[in-house]
């Protein structure tokens, strides 16, 4: 006999029941029941009991579910973004947006009982249906359940739902798919319709059951005060015609560029046709091996006949590491480091010197140091799993372009994602989603998961796989700073040590049990995190806390040492959730007896962190964490060296945080989501990818603007989310006298990237644009002022001559993507994000150009009554008759970029 406690959770208030939907709750759960007096009430009568008993009769069996999933069609439709009265007040700002979803039958559905659990990245707060509910269940989960008067589908019937949820939608790819259909003693399958695709040209997904969003004002707009343009061929064609008419020569130029080139005054080429000979001299082949491998892919092998490669390390302490010289001679190769990783670098300059299928080099001296020490990009594999030969073939590029630092993030609400030998349960339980409730096999399939444990999106590095990863990053001279988010974000850490609490409770084991608890069973406090769960912070006062991390680091720093390479930095997260903690007991406890000077609820957070942090300083590892959180702490109570990354928004001032943390004297990694969040949408359209809560279009050329040394001048030539002119003022909290940051990081946050290829269109070609800005100081950046100033639209610090000298170098940065280093990214398989065309028609001839030249551009001539038509490669301005449409294409000719239409 099931019980009543396996369909509401009141731990978790997942389900509010209230006696007009009881039933209705029990009908969804599809309970078999031999009599109803075990669900007696004082207020229930003997009719509410038949009632049960009769509607039971039509309960979906396995047949119903497979019918229900393989014919019922959903389609995702956003209605407006235009708040109305009917938005609730209290939340958003008074802000939501409406969607009509509607469900046609195929085939004839009498089956009742069953339920559809959908993820919808922002919480439902109201519908309209007379036959379903829509109740949001924690995070992004959601249920509808079939109401009294549900009837049923006809064939070809439609039914809908019309909801609103919290602020707005402004993407197709919103919408998360897998829709899942379950009842009962069955088997919960995925709704066919509700599955994502690929695109065969573009190898993008392609969510089929959104309706296309079509209208810039209830669609396209964030709010009335939005100015953002609906980006379309013809205002791309007049951005790229910056670029000028002609292709520029680029065969000599290098990514990221050198401090210091000086070029052979006649223009002398080396021939390398027979390779080149390595004379390793005093360097480790180990140190250099993954270098010399690229080299050699890109066409320059070793060879005894080749041209000699002499290699050589000169101890220098006032050069930076990583400081190299390069030297091409008419008749040699030299490359010089202060240290092995300068040799490799000076190695991977000399790879971005080739043009694939060229068999020349330029005579040239180069004499080149970073600009940052700290050159990092953030891969979140916890949100979607991302496996490991996809981390090792990213460590590869990043080697390519010099950036040094994975922040690999490992551990969120969604997922944990590496193993921990003394602790199976976090990926035994928390790297696997599907429809367990009870959440002792899996996590519940958060962020559109599905029901396949085996699905790419789960999945766990062993200890065997990560420590690859280290090796592979240690050869290409990267340090991997793992992160395991805490307190906040921490849901599969939670919900893991749960399992094994219940685990040796079971068998009386006590001590066990309470070991490495993370939550407070009597807590009732009700709180919402920023992705809207209601159980995902660690409480911060259960001893068993602190105990879990030191045991969870005590095994990731073996994991590293017995790698070879040592954990000497790691991301704590830090984030916190407001209100957490306020009615369990154990904090009342603590704050009303503690030596640890806490008073408050609100000094929990703080306290956490820095207590973290001393258990990461007695196992000899520095602590790094987001701004955010950090900022609560006492700087007193942190040790001497602390990684800051500031992810402060740009537009509201955010620079003010940054610059107080880095005057605490800590080292600050710049992670600005205006510019270095790579799961934001390229450009301004809704059939882009990504979420875009700060910025709707962050292209490569902006990430190539970049000047993250000076934080707030970007307010004279950037907008804020809504493309809207604004001010910072910087006199308030401006950086102590010398004051510099760390370095910078990009960041791929996964919640809705789901495949590999996804990952590589938002990171590529946005990472080189990165590596230019981490490693080399542009001339025409603006220094810091120390004094404070503000910045605006009209201040102009940022003068016309700094502004031309800017757009001649992005010029040249784009001709080498377009010409040179995109074709080496299809070499290794990168599926890099090919740019959408820029196209006018003009006296009825086609003018298009693209934002990379050197790339293929095609073109549709569409005349009406025409037969089919095909895609033809344009050259040149060119007559055309009918509906014309664009794209670009790999020079390898096997991917497509997204089409686009060109108007008359």
């Amino acid at each position: 006999m099931m019980s009543l406690s396996l369909i509401i959770n009141p731990e978790k208030h997942w389900v509010e029941v209230m006696k007009k939907q009881f039933f209705v709750l029990l009908i969804g759960a599809g309970l078999l029941i031999t009599g109803c007096d075990q669900f007696h009430h004082k207020n229930e009568s003997i009719e509410d009991k038949h009632m049960v008993q009769k509607v039971l009769l039509n309960n979906a069996n396995q047949l119903d579910i497979d019918n229900i999933a393989a014919n019922l069609v959903v389609k995702y439709r956003v209605v407006t973004n235009v708040p109305s009265n009917k938005c609730d007040k209290a939340k958003a700002d008074g802000k939501c947006f409406e969607v009509e979803l509607s469900f046609t039958a195929k085939e004839v559905i009498k089956a009742k009982g069953w339920k559809i659990y959908f993820s919808h990245i922002l919480p439902v707060q109201s519908f309209e249906s007379d036959e379903f509910a829509v109740t949001h269940l924690n995070g992004d989960l959601h249920q509808i359940t079939l109401n009294d008067e549900y009837k049923g589908f006809a064939e070809g019937e439609t039914k809908t739902i019309l909801f609103r949820a919290l602020f707005w939608s402004l993407s197709e790819y919103d919408a998360l798919p897998n829709y899942i259909v379950a009842a009962s003693n069955t088997v919960a399958k995925v709704i066919e319709s509700t599955r994502v695709k690929i695109d065969t040209d573009t190898g993008l997904e392609i969510l089929p059951y959104v309706v296309p969003y079509l209208d810039h004002q209830k669609q396209f707009k964030r709010t009335a005060a939005d100015s953002t343009k609906w980006l379309n061929s013809a205002d791309l064609f007049t951005r790229n015609q910056q670029l000028g008419t002609e292709k520029l020569d680029v065969k000599h130029v290098i990514i990221p560029t050198p401090k210091s080139v000086q070029y052979d005054k006649n223009n002398t080429q080396l021939s390398v046709i027979n390779g080149v000979k390595v004379d390793f001299g005093n360097v480790e082949q180990s140190g250099v091996s993954a270098a010399l491998s690229r080299l050699s892919t890109l066409g320059l092998k070793t060879s005894e006949k080749g041209v000699l490669l002499k290699l050589a390390i000169i101890e220098n302490k006032e050069q930076l590491i990583g400081s190299y010289q390069l030297d091409i001679t008419d008749t040699a190769i030299f490359i010089t480091g202060v240290d092995v990783n300068g040799v490799f670098n000076g190695l991977q300059s000399l790879a971005s010197l080739i043009t694939l299928g060229s068999t020349q080099l330029p005579l040239l001296s180069i004499v080149d140091e970073p600009h940052f020490g700290f050159r990092g990009l953030l891969i979140d594999v916890a949100r979607n799993f991302h496996d490991k030969t996809f981390i090792l073939s990213m460590l590869d590029q990043m080697a390519a372009y010099k950036l040094n630092k994975l922040h690999l993030h490992l551990g969120d609400d969604e997922g944990w994602r590496l193993e921990i030998p003394s602790l199976p349960e976090l990926t035994e339980v928390s790297s696997v989603r599907c429809l367990d409730f009870k959440e002792e096999q899996c996590l519940v399939p958060q962020l559109g998961a599905g029901v396949d444990k085996t699905a790419a999106v789960n999945g766990y590095y062993s200890v065997a796989d990560y420590q690859e990863i280290l090796k592979a990053a240690t050869a290409r001279h990267i340090q991997v700073i793992p992160s395991l988010d805490m307190p906040g974000h921490s849901r599969a850490a939670i919900k893991a040590m749960a399992v094994r609490t219940k685990k040796y409770s079971i068998i009386e084991q006590t001590d066990k049990a309470e070991q490495f608890n993370l939550y407070d069973a009597t807590d009732k406090t009700v709180y919402s995190s920023v992705q809207y769960y209601n159980d995902n912070t660690i409480n911060v006062c259960l001893e068993s806390s602190y105990a879990f991390v030191n045991e969870v680091m005590t095994q990731v720093k073996k994991i590293h040492a017995d790698a070879g390479q040592p954990l000497t930095r790691y991301h704590i997260g830090a984030d916190e959730t407001a209100g957490a903690w306020l009615d369990s007991q154990v904090c009342k406890d603590f704050i009303a007896n503690n030596d640890k000077g806490v008073k408050d609820m609100s000094e929990l957070g703080a306290y956490f962190i820095e207590r973290v942090a001393g258990i990461l300083s007695d196992l000899d590892i520095e602590t790094a964490g987001w701004s955010d959180g950090l900022a609560h702490t006492r700087k007193d109570n942190m040790p001497a060296v602390v990684q800051s990354n500031a992810w402060d928004v740009l537009f509201w001032n955010g620079q003010n945080k940054v610059h107080q943390l880095a005057n605490r004297n800590w080292q600050i990694v710049i992670s600005s989501p205006d510019v270095l969040y790579f799961d934001f949408p390229y450009e301004a359209d809704p059939k882009e990818h990504g979420y875009y809560w700060a910025s709707r279009h962050t292209n490569t050329e902006k990430v190539f603007q970049f000047m993250p040394d000076n934080l707030p001048v970007h307010a004279e030539f950037w907008l804020d989310r809504q493309d809207n002119p604004y001010e910072t003022d910087d006199t308030t909290s401006p950086l102590s006298e010398g004051r510099r940051f760390l370095g910078i990081q990009g960041q791929l946050w996964s919640e809705n990237t789901r495949n590999n290829d996804m990952v590589e269109h938002k990171i590529f070609p946005r990472l080189l644009a990165l590596a230019q800005r981490a490693w080399h100081l542009a001339d025409w950046a603006v220094p810091y002022n120390y004094h404070g100033a503000k910045y605006n639209q009209q201040t102009n610090t940022f003068n016309d001559l700094l502004r031309a000298e800017r757009d001649k170098q992005w010029a040249q940065f784009a001709n080498t993507l377009g010409q040179k280093e995109l074709a080496k990214l299809e070499l290794f398989d990168i599926d890099y994000r090919l740019p959408t065309v820029g196209a006018i028609i003009k006296e009825g001839k086609l003018h298009a150009n693209i934002a990379f030249p050197g790339l293929i551009i095609e073109f549709l001539d569409e005349v009406e009554g025409a037969k089919k038509v095909e895609w033809q490669r344009y050259h040149s301005e060119i007559e055309v008759k009918g509906s014309v449409k664009v794209r670009s294409r790999t020079s390898d000719k096997k991917r497509t970029g997204r089409i686009t239409s060109v108007n008359h």
